[in-house]
Formats: structure tokens, sequence, C-alpha cells
């Protein structure tokens, strides 16, 4: 069998798909397409560009910005060029972007704009062996010899075309393809190297558990969230090159939904917090309709309920309850997908951290089924996934393993896994690649367990367990989604660690909290509701009854709660929405005393 990397799907598509849309992008109000011929041209100029400065086979090539065609162009011509791409999220520090391209040695480095561009001002006597740096957009505005539009880059490219030939040609299967950074929750993020053959087989394999294909139509995705985090790149890129679909680039986050609505997605992947956003919007919404549309809710929620579980264990449901399934589709639930944009979704998947179950329920009611996968950069992505097909979905584990995957549990109940998915091993850290790849053995450093079927639970990270000043050990993960579905509350945070008793910092819920409040009668301002002493009693009143399914040792005896969000500006959450614990104890180290002297 011939050499079949994602290089080799890149260049097929261009010919055979090649007047294809492939990139949508938005320019003022207009959405405007690239199609896979364009793409794949501007993908050798890229790629010519590099060889122009100079790139051997290896070298590294940075990008900060957020998602955008630039940004994919510059990625699959990097490795066109047998270079190295390593994306930057763009919510990093100055500090933080010196470190990543400084690592890598990157003679080349991409921004977004004039301020990321910035970043790299006040590091860059720290950065010696940068060559040029490219911008996707105001380099007319900077007086800089190293800087050159990206436009320009491209034109550069063009005299190299032999040369990019001859280095697509020299692609071998195991040669390192790509790199992606950790988010460093614990530490200097740490480049994690993914081959050519990772990236193939793990596209295969989503491709054969998600199986639009045999859906038909025509494909596409929203891209969002950041294309540094492998998860969107293997949805955006490698995935939607090798099924042929489209790409929507979002302006931002906050015109997510402009972007949704346009694109009308088949394929929607969002990480738990943007799910948990959608919920409390919905849920708000749906709580302030009045008679008869609220009883109509009411009844199509149930009967969604039950026709989503059926569904996922059967298949879709037929006889009466097929029948009553038309007719809330009919009165709300395709009506709720229209104003979403997800009125063409064929597959709705949540990874990258835990859902509470309660939000799966919700939008199993209203005729979304939410596929949690689980997986890390270390393994391109998935391990295990929740199967569209009929009894290959359990609602509250991350599924079965990938297909041409072995998972197993260790004695210590770490997550262990091995198969072509599993990365080459960390870059320029030999002592953390041993540590964690031994064997040909992945060890997630999650802590898990599997049932008579072979679905997953993830119980904790292993990092993350708390060990009470007792000896006891406590998974938090558990208590904390059980916090999270408390009115009102949008995220929590249990504090134990060398501790007598665990306790638990709160957030309000920034879009559900006043509308709660307001129904309550209580004062609707986030402050002011935080110290209210009802919504205290309310809060004090779940935390008892949470309280009574835990050991004693898991009891949640104090909490503060924040009328503020834990948040990326507040360096307590990475790109990728998760929790950065040590960070959380030591800003609200006060709040976190208060609760223990």
């Amino acid at each position: 069998m011939g050499r079949d990397t994602i290089i080799d799907r890149f260049l097929r598509n261009a010919e055979e798909i090649g007047g294809k849309p492939a990139l949508w992008f938005k320019k003022g109000q207009t959405w405007q397409p690239i199609d896979w011929a364009s793409y794949a041209r501007q993908a050798r100029q890229f790629a010519g560009a590099l060889i122009g400065e100079g790139y051997e086979p290896g070298d590294c090539v940075t990008i900060c910005s957020y998602n955008c065609p630039q940004w994919v162009i510059a990625d699959v011509g990097a490795m066109m060029a047998q270079g190295v791409p390593a994306g930057i999220y763009q919510t990093d520090s100055a500090a933080q972007v010196a470190y990543i391209i400084g690592h890598c040695e990157a003679k080349v480095a991409l921004f977004e704009d004039e301020e990321q561009y910035r970043k790299f001002v006040t590091v860059r006597g720290e950065l010696p062996r940068v060559k040029r740096v490219v911008l996707f957009r105001d380099a007319e505005k900077i007086s800089d010899p190293l800087v050159c539009s990206f436009e320009m880059f491209l034109a550069s490219g063009q005299a190299h075309a032999k040369a990019v030939d001859a280095r697509i040609a020299a692609i071998q299967d195991d040669d390192l393809a790509t790199l992606i950074y950790t988010s460093g929750t614990t530490g200097p993020p740490k480049g994690v190297m993914l081959s050519h053959r990772n990236l193939a087989f793990t596209a295969n394999m989503a491709n054969e558990v998600i199986n639009l294909e045999q859906l038909g139509g025509d494909n596409a995705v929203v891209s969002y969230l950041p294309l540094s985090h492998i998860a969107e790149q293997m949805f955006t890129i490698h995935l939607a090159i090798t099924l042929g679909y489209s790409a929507w680039f979002a302006e931002s986050l906050l015109q997510l939904k402009d972007a949704l609505v346009a694109a009308r997605p088949t394929l929607f992947f969002a990480v738990p917090r943007v799910w948990e956003k959608f919920h409390s919007t919905l849920e708000n919404r749906l709580a302030e309709a009045s008679f008869p549309k609220s009883a109509i809710v009411k009844w199509a929620r149930e009967v969604g309920r039950e026709a989503g579980l059926h569904t996922i264990e059967y298949g879709p449901p037929t006889g009466a309850l097929g029948l009553k399934y038309q007719i809330a589709d009919k009165l709300f639930f395709s009506k709720l997908a229209g104003q979403l944009g997800l009125d063409r979704l064929k597959i709705a998947v949540s990874a990258a951290a835990p859902i509470g179950t309660d939000v799966l329920e919700f939008f199993l009611s209203c005729g979304i089924i939410i596929r949690e996968v689980y997986g890390q950069s270390e393994d391109c992505g998935p391990t295990t996934f929740n199967y569209p097909q009929p009894g290959k979905t359990r609602l509250g584990t991350v599924g079965l393993a990938l297909p041409g995957l072995t998972m197993k549990i260790a004695d210590d109940g770490e997550i262990l896994a091995r198969g072509p998915n599993v990365f080459m091993g960390y870059y320029k850290d030999p002592e953390a690649t041993a540590e964690t790849l031994i064997d040909g053995w992945l060890h997630s450093g999650d802590i898990g367990e599997l049932d008579a079927q072979g679905f997953l639970r993830i119980t904790d990270r292993k990092k993350n367990i708390i060990i009470t000043s007792g000896g006891k050990n406590v998974a938090p993960q558990p208590i904390e989604n059980a916090l999270k579905q408390i009115d009102g509350i949008g995220q929590a945070v249990v504090i134990g660690d060398q501790r007598k008793f665990l306790s638990a910092l709160l957030t309000l819920d920034p879009e559900q909290a006043p509308s709660f409040a307001a129904r309550k009668g209580w004062p609707k301002d986030l402050t002011a509701l935080a110290t209210h002493p009802a919504f205290q009693a309310h809060v004090q009143e779940h935390i008892d009854r949470i309280n009574q399914d835990l050991a004693r040792v898991e009891t949640i005896k104090k909490f503060v709660v924040l009328a503020e969000e834990f948040t990326e500006e507040t360096g307590e959450l990475t790109s990728t929405k998760k929790i950065k614990r040590r960070a959380v104890t030591t800003r609200r180290s006060e709040q976190i005393e208060s609760m223990y002297t």
C-alpha cells in the first residue's frame, strides 16, 4: 500500500474536488469561500517561502493567531516543506510566546495582527534565531525589516515550486509532522510530537466512528476553538482534508452564533464550557416561556428525552414514540435547532474536560445527542468515543476505545493506551517522554474505570487527587460536577489538599444567575447576590443534598460564592477552558483561608 498522509489526501482533494469550497471566511458582512485548488496553491506557496528562508526538514514555524484561513494554509504548507508547524495560543503572554518560539527554535514566526506582533517586540532580544515575522493583517502599519505580510511571504515562495515537489515526495510516514504545545497547567508547556502516521491514522479512525460519509450531504464544521489544540486541528484540518468537507471560521468566540447560523454545520465540536453556556442561555429562555408555549415545550422535552434514550440504545424510534417525536420536532426541536444554526447537525461532540450529566440530559431533551469523547494531545485527541451507532453511547461515560487502539487500567487506576495514534514523545524532553511513554503505553495521567461493556468513566486527573491531612484520597471532579448543577452556579473548585476537611469555591453563572435570582425576588446584581442570605441558604440546601450521597471524607463543609468567574484573563483557565487549580488556589488564597480559620 502506498503512502497515505494528510498531505497526500490534501493534494488529491485539490485535483478531484478542486472547485469545491474548502474554507469560508467573513469579509465585511459577506462570507467568502476558498476552494480546494486555491487552498492547495497557497499552501504550496507557503512551503516554497519557507524553503526560500533556508528551512531544512524538521525546522519549526510558529503560528499565533485566532482561527482563520491563513492559519491552516500555513500549517499544511509547513508540513509540505517537511517543516513542523507549532501553534501558540493567542491568549498567551509575551513570555509564553517567547518560550515556545525559543524552545522549537523557529526561524519564521507568524502573527495575526499588530496586537499579537507587539508581544514579539517585547521579547525579540531573546529570539535571535527568528529571521522573518509574517503578519496576517496590519503589516503595512509596521516599519520593521523583519516583518512582511502573509501575501508577500506567499509570493516569495512561487520561485521554489520544484523544491516543494521534492520535499513532498520525501515525506515519510514516521516523520515529525506537527508540534502541539500543552496548555501548561502545572509548568512550562511541553511540545507533543505527532507524526504523519499519527495524524493520518487518527483521522481515519475518527471517520470510521463518526461515519459522516454514509450520512451524506454537504458536510461542514465551524472552526472557533484554538487551533493550537489538537482537537480543533483534527476537526478543522486533518479530518476535513480526509473527508473533503468545508470549515467555516468564526470571527471570534463572541461571533460563534453568527457563524453557526451561516454555516449550519453537520459536525459541531465544543468543550463543556461552551455547551454549559448554551445550556444556561436556553434554560433561561425556556423558563420565561408563558402558557401555552411552556406546556408544549415541557411535553416536547419529555418526548425528546424518551426518544433520545431510545435512539442511543436502539436507533431512531418508530411507532407511537416515533410519531410523537415527529410532532415534537415540528413544534419545538426544529425551531430551536434553526435558531442555533444546528438544524443540519448530524454529530455533536464534547471533549477536553468532563461535562455534567445534567447538560447532556438537557440537550437530549431538546433533540440533540452530545457524544462525549476522551483523549489528549499525546494520542492525537481521541482515546475513546461515544459512537453514534445504536448501543455504543452511554451517558455519563466517555465511550468505547477508538478502533485500532488498546486501552487498559493500571493497578493504581491510571488509564493507559497503545496504538498508532500515540505520540512520538516530547520535543527535547526525553525525561518527560520516559515518564509518560513506557513500553509503548501512553500513561494518560487520568484515573478511570471500565464497565463490563468497555465504556470508560473518568474519575479524575491523577495530579488532581486531593490528599487530606488525615491521609484520605478524594477525587474532586465528580463532586465539582454535582456542585455545578446548583441553580445560579457556573463553576466549582473543591479545596482540601492537606486540610482537615473539604471546602468549595463556587462562581456565579453571569447569564443564568441574574434571571434565576429575579424569579426568586433576590438581587440580580452578582456582587450582591453572592452574599445574599437567601441565595447562600439555597446553595447550602443543595450542598446538604449532595453530601448525602458522598462518603464522610468527601463532604463539603464550607463554601464561598464568588461574583466573578474563573477566566483566561485572570489566569485561572487554560485556553481550552480547563481550571488551573494552582492558579485558583494562589489567586483566591484569602477566600480559601477564610474557610479554614
